[in-house]
């Protein structure tokens, strides 16, 4: 059943508006991209955070090129056949670290099933070039399913990322609809795997709300990822980015997220971060520090 204090609404309520972004460090940051030829899901994605994000020099780094060889119904992310590998973007993805001063991290990637491990090597690469220039650190990596091979799984583990994150996005009911080349069951068994390969490794997933799901699937979806022992989880609400994206079915109140914080928190995670604009990477400097003293 929905939950009883979900107030379903047409128009885009107050608590989900943003300032435009344009400070200072917002404006140096974008700079330095272009610059270096880095792209960001910050900007690919239409990240309502982006501007807050940006003036605290923090952003999430998407490598790998920037057109999806898939098509999430949900997804801003440009989809297609993309551009040849590029070998040297550890490189250049370490010397914005730098420039940056970061002292964590978020690498992400469009999905690349066109390449044998689904560019593993490259989110390898990254991770041991920015331990080579600036080994304090911490870095984070959101990784595609690698289509559930084991092998690339495994080139990213021992790698030795602080936090491994792959997000279940939505219910096992709606996956088909909202993430066709994705599979739920796959989704979990590689956050179970990733654990069983490194059980001091931090674990991540993340959900997004208002695609269709019923208040008890997303509860069901909670407990999923935490059978696995994922031990941090980000709620958030889904904001359609175009027409051609799948609608906004509904938009969850604070209250509701502070509620499934709560109920998240009693599932056993070391650290849940729910709230209408929380993204899987918002704040991901506060939640390593919220998850490792939760030891």
């Amino acid at each position: 059943m929905a939950s009883p204090l979900t107030q379903i609404t047409a128009r885009k309520p107050a608590w989900l508006r943003v300032p435009a972004p344009g400070g200072p460090n917002y404006l140096t940051l974008k700079q330095l991209m272009r610059e270096l030829k880095l792209h960001t899901v910050c900007e690919a994605a239409h990240c309502p955070n982006v501007g807050e994000c940006w003036e605290h020099k923090a952003a999430t780094f998407m490598i790998l090129g920037d057109v999806c060889t898939r098509n999430c119904a949900y997804c801003a992310v440009a989809h297609g056949t993309p551009a040849p590998l590029d070998t040297d973007e550890p490189i250049r993805l370490a010397e914005a670290v730098q420039r940056m001063g970061l002292a964590h991290v978020v690498i992400t990637s469009v999905d690349r099933d066109d390449l044998p491990n689904g560019g593993a090597e490259i989110f390898a690469a990254c991770i041991a070039e920015i331990r080579r220039r600036t080994p304090g650190t911490s870095v984070e990596v959101l990784i595609p399913d690698f289509k559930g091979s084991d092998r690339a799984l495994r080139i990213v583990v021992e790698a030795k990322p602080d936090i491994l994150n792959h997000n279940l996005e939505t219910i096992d009911r709606l996956y088909r609809l909202a993430r066709p080349g994705g599979r739920y069951r796959r989704a979990l068994a590689l956050l179970r795997r990733a654990k069983q390969l490194d059980p001091g490794m931090l674990t991540k997933s993340g959900i997004i709300c208002g695609l269709g799901e019923e208040w008890d699937e997303l509860l069901g979806a909670m407990r999923d990822l935490r059978a696995q022992h994922v031990d941090i989880l980000t709620v958030g609400q889904y904001l359609r980015p175009s027409d051609r994206h799948l609608p906004n079915a509904r938009y969850y109140t604070p209250a509701e997220f502070a509620e499934l914080r709560r109920l998240g928190m009693q599932m056993g995670y070391r650290h849940v971060e729910a709230g209408p604009l929380v993204r899987s990477s918002y704040h991901a400097w506060e939640q390593v520090e919220r998850a490792t003293a939760a030891v």
